[in-house]
């Protein structure tokens, strides 16, 4: 592991949430790792939180049953109310989704939605998910060059959680549009993703009762997850339109971002670290798929898509970390410091591919953990596999110094990801 540059941990205290600190914020949770396990910050929308940094901290928050998920615990101030979730989402009424509640009505939820997920029918959805990664070289794979983030990393679980959910290909356009508002940010118009969240709502709203109309009386083998849902409300679950517009709005939140990220940052750091790079592209080209297991699972805990878990909210009195936090309080598990903790990972600011002992955190812990992550694995796994096997001399297009991450709190990206390769030919007729 030679090509591995360590990070060097600041001396004094850190600022957070900075550009230069979003570029590369491992040094400084480092810092906090060391010095201020359980940290109290005032974040850069005004809202006061704690940071939990260590693994052992962060894996007994995440399971823990006295911080809840539902904002109404937030003892908010004036200035920072509404500040705690996806903006627009309350006035979208799609606050009652998976991420805002606690058992048992996230219990019930949770079961309508997991047979989905299952590994089985993970399985079934692989060759779409094939079709849907090559079909996306092929775009691009003439010119010899492209965004990996804006022509690969974006639409591939995009337009995979569409067919997932049951959205009409003719429409899928549209939710890749307000996709890509959403996960702008800072780098969109102001309000622009409120509006898109507006816009989304209702046209789930619209969709669920269509599919209501048409709904068969019996489901269809690998019937899509919101005809799922409507059966479900219509008998006897208890689901409201509300709450079937909300998960299917969560469900394509939380399933496409993360899997952005997932490729983006997965590809960047194979592309920054050549010696793990090239035992993959050997594993690869021997027909085999255990490095490329471990190696995903290892990108998720070396530079993962969720750099902290999701608010919590102190229902009462607690100590964290010898902190002692009040009913009210905002707790924020930063996974990004807890998966890098030298307590936890032998070497863990280096990149092994064929790291075994890797109980990472990078998709949660608990009754929260993410119900999507084997689809995402499996897009990951698809999409590193065949980018590396189709474009074996992929490279950097720019100095990554240049490169500039997203200012989100909760996700870690890339704007964007260029790179180069020698063009290779295929007819770029197939269709999504």
């Amino acid at each position: 592991m030679t090509d591995q540059p360590q990070p060097s941990t600041p001396a004094t205290a850190p600022d957070l949430f900075t550009w230069e600190f979003a570029s590369d914020p491992y040094p400084a949770y480092a810092w906090l790792r060391e010095h201020s396990p359980v940290h109290k910050t005032r974040l850069p929308s005004g809202v006061e939180a704690w940071l939990v940094t260590r693994y052992a901290d962060a894996k007994q928050t995440l399971a823990d049953g006295r911080l809840s998920k539902n904002p109404a615990h937030h003892d908010e101030p004036a200035h920072a109310r509404g500040k705690t979730g996806i903006p627009g989402e309350r006035k979208a009424e799609l606050m009652t989704h998976l991420l805002n509640i606690d058992p048992p009505d996230h219990t019930r939820l949770r079961r309508l939605v997991s047979k989905a997920f299952t590994p089985r029918r993970v399985a079934e959805f692989a060759p779409r998910v094939q079709e849907l990664t090559d079909t996306l070289i092929d775009g691009f794979a003439r010119k010899g060059s492209a965004d990996l983030i804006h022509e690969f990393a974006f639409p591939l679980p995009i337009y995979a959680i569409c067919d997932l959910l049951g959205v009409p290909r003719e429409d899928q356009d549209d939710f890749r549009d307000w996709a890509g508002m959403m996960i702008r940010h800072q780098g969109g118009p102001r309000g622009g993703v409120a509006r898109s969240v507006k816009k989304m709502r209702g046209y789930l709203a619209d969709l669920i009762h269509r599919k209501r109309e048409a709904l068969p009386a019996e489901p269809a083998p690998g019937e899509d997850l919101i005809s799922g849902l409507i059966r479900a409300s219509d008998h006897g679950e208890h689901l409201t339109e509300n709450e079937a517009a909300a998960m299917a709005f969560i469900l394509l939140f939380a399933g496409f971002e993360t899997t952005v990220n997932l490729i983006g940052n997965g590809t960047y750091a194979l592309l920054t670290h050549p010696g793990q790079r090239a035992r993959l592209q050997a594993s690869l080209a021997a027909g085999e798929t255990g490095l490329l297991e471990t190696g995903v699972e290892e990108l998720l805990r070396y530079d993962g898509p969720v750099e902290l878990a999701t608010w919590r909210f102190a229902t009462q009195p607690l100590t964290l970390g010898g902190q002692r936090i009040e009913a009210g309080d905002p707790v924020l598990v930063v996974l990004a410091a807890a998966d890098r903790d030298p307590e936890r990972f032998a070497d863990p600011d280096v990149l092994d591919l064929a790291r075994r002992d890797n109980q990472h955190l990078g998709y949660g812990h608990g009754i929260h953990y993410c119900l999507g992550a084997p689809l995402a694995r499996l897009e990951g796994q698809s999409a590193l596999a065949t980018l590396l096997t189709r474009l074996p001399d992929l490279r950097l297009a720019a100095d990554p110094a240049e490169l500039r991450w997203r200012g989100g709190l909760i996700m870690r990206g890339l704007r964007t990801l260029p790179v180069e390769f020698a063009p290779v030919g295929r007819d770029e007729t197939s269709e999504l």
